[in-house]
């Protein structure tokens, strides 16, 4: 019976006989961050365009020099923090899944 010390390595290309991992046919996509991007992105863009929404709605709107009421402000603060900074997390994000999308197409 071999001891651990002259135990047989398997080769780095075939799994061991107790692997529970299935055999690789292509290289595994790292996490790369796309999908965090995409999902941050469209949630934080999507809060924005809800405090708009509410601004305009329910919170007394807003003039030329601004809200008309204290929630009004918080609104229109957010959503013009979330809009653009979202929609750039959203824009990198789809720029980075047709990369990855072309990436793929070539192996």
């Amino acid at each position: 019976m071999p001891t651990p010390a002259n135990r047989p390595t398997p080769e780095p290309d075939k799994p061991g006989p107790f692997c529970l991992l299935p055999p690789r046919s292509a290289p595994v996509q790292p996490d790369d961050g796309t999908r965090q991007l995409l999902q941050w992105g469209a949630s934080i863009l999507g809060a924005g365009v809800l405090a708009g929404l509410l601004l305009v709605t329910l919170l007394g709107g807003f003039s030329p020099t601004g809200a008309k009421t204290n929630t009004g402000w918080f609104a229109l603060i957010v959503a013009l923090m979330c809009i653009p900074f979202g929609g750039l997390l959203l824009a990198l994000g789809v720029a980075k899944w047709f990369r990855n999308r072309a990436l793929a197409r070539q192996r």
